[in-house]
């Protein structure tokens, strides 16, 4: 690990200050941007040449199954091997699939009794679900081998922040990378995730406790018993899922954008990077000013006002209405998301992390890839709008829900 940084009297020194993290960082955000870039080229793709929001709904719940079919896999995989190794292979496979998504939509451009057929995407993007699968878990668990422990709180902080640049900046260069030709934004997503593959490579090897416990039914079910036996990790988890597998309506943006906004593919980017604006300026102030007591409340506040404002976001007819609801609801996600990280993280042993976090990643993957699908068919039954409102006052009732239900978490006051 390196020794590179220092700290001023009484604080830990910032996981930024190490050069391994600064590379592991890079490595995420370029990662992240990518993926985000692809998200919106495919969204706006299929929903242009279907006109089926159900599609839009189908496009996250293909990338989230495989999270759970091999859920007791991935997790040990990232307990058993080298977790460097196994980003920088995910983030390959990555680079793979959405160089087989640019070869079909060029195909499909040259065949015009294609229009419509768009099964085959549907295949490559399970395949990308494969390995995002399989990357979260290691990708997530390497933090904390990269790091001192005492710097680990910090090192949520900033993964979160390249989490969130990347959703800030993805969507809208997407878009605009769209608007030149639907080609371009697959063209410069493999380019990052081919990048982002390469960094990891300069990642000094970190030390790993690797699990030695016998290959067993019983060894993949550590993560789920875990946290089934923590009720603070299990409601942190829970509550974050329900709320935003109600509330989410990222998949309706596109409907948005173009049916009710009525303002194209570079009013979805913007749209798409709203609540990721929201999230990193919150993250830059977490960075700085950690939740320093009742945090439990915190998050519970966080998750109502998240509801609140996908209400105002779905009731909105003007961009300028529908921008600072999205930024209001992603800033106060990441409340949510800062408080479950450190939580979970900071509780588990090193060789148990790997499949703690795959469960995480499905309860993650089930917020929003299946509340995505929630959101389309819903609005395929009944219409965009009531389903987006719909989902924000489900989620206001989970989050009164769950106060009862997980006493713990909403007196929990110390992220430590």
């Amino acid at each position: 690990m390196d020794q590179d940084a220092s700290a001023g009297p009484g604080r830990p020194p910032s996981a930024f200050t190490y050069a391994s993290f600064r590379i592991y960082w890079m490595a995420r955000f370029l990662n992240g941007f990518a993926t985000q870039i692809v998200s919106v080229a495919v969204g706006w793709q299929i929903y242009d040449e279907t006109r089926n929001a159900f599609l839009l709904g189908l496009v996250g719940l293909v990338q989230f199954a495989p999270a759970i079919v091999f859920v007791l896999v991935t997790g040990t995989v990232a307990d058993r091997y080298n977790r460097r190794a196994v980003m920088g292979l995910t983030i390959a496979l990555e680079a793979l699939s959405v160089a087989a998504l640019a070869a079909f939509w060029i195909w499909h451009a040259a065949r015009a009794g294609a229009q419509g057929n768009v099964w085959p995407v549907f295949v490559i993007l399970t395949l990308f679900g494969v390995a995002r699968a399989f990357l979260t878990p290691a990708v997530q668990s390497l933090a904390a081998n990269i790091v001192p422990r005492e710097s680990f709180a910090n090192a949520v902080a900033w993964n979160s922040s390249a989490m969130q640049a990347s959703f800030t900046i993805g969507p809208a260069v997407g878009g605009l990378l769209y608007g030149l030709s639907s080609n371009v934004p697959y063209a410069v997503a493999f380019v990052l995730f081919a990048a982002a593959a390469v960094l990891t490579r300069f990642i000094p090897k970190p030390a790993q406790k690797t699990t030695s416990d016998p290959r067993s039914i019983e060894t993949m079910l550590a993560g789920f018993r875990y946290i089934r036996n923590n009720p603070i990790v299990l409601g942190a988890i829970s509550l974050d899922m329900f709320a935003v597998l109600l509330g989410g309506a990222t998949a309706l943006l596109p409907v948005y954008a173009r049916d009710i906004l009525e303002v194209g593919p570079w009013g979805l980017g913007f749209l798409r990077s709203a609540a990721g604006i929201g999230a990193l300026v919150m993250v830059v102030w977490l960075v700085r000013n950690p939740i320093p007591d009742h945090a439990g409340k915190v998050m519970f506040a966080s998750v109502a006002i998240f509801g609140v404002a996908i209400v105002v976001f779905g009731l909105s007819t003007t961009l300028w209405i529908s921008l600072p609801a999205l930024f209001v609801m992603g800033a106060a996600d990441m409340v949510s998301v800062n408080v479950r990280s450190t939580l979970i993280q900071l509780a588990t042993p090193d060789d148990l992390r790997g499949r703690v976090t795959a469960v995480n990643s499905v309860f993650i993957g089930a917020s929003n890839e299946v509340g995505e699908f929630r959101a389309g068919t819903m609005a395929a039954l009944i219409g965009a709008v009531p389903a987006v409102v719909v989902g924000g006052v489900g989620a206001l009732a989970i989050t009164a829900l769950w106060t009862r239900l997980f006493p713990a978490l909403y007196h929990t006051r110390k992220l430590t």
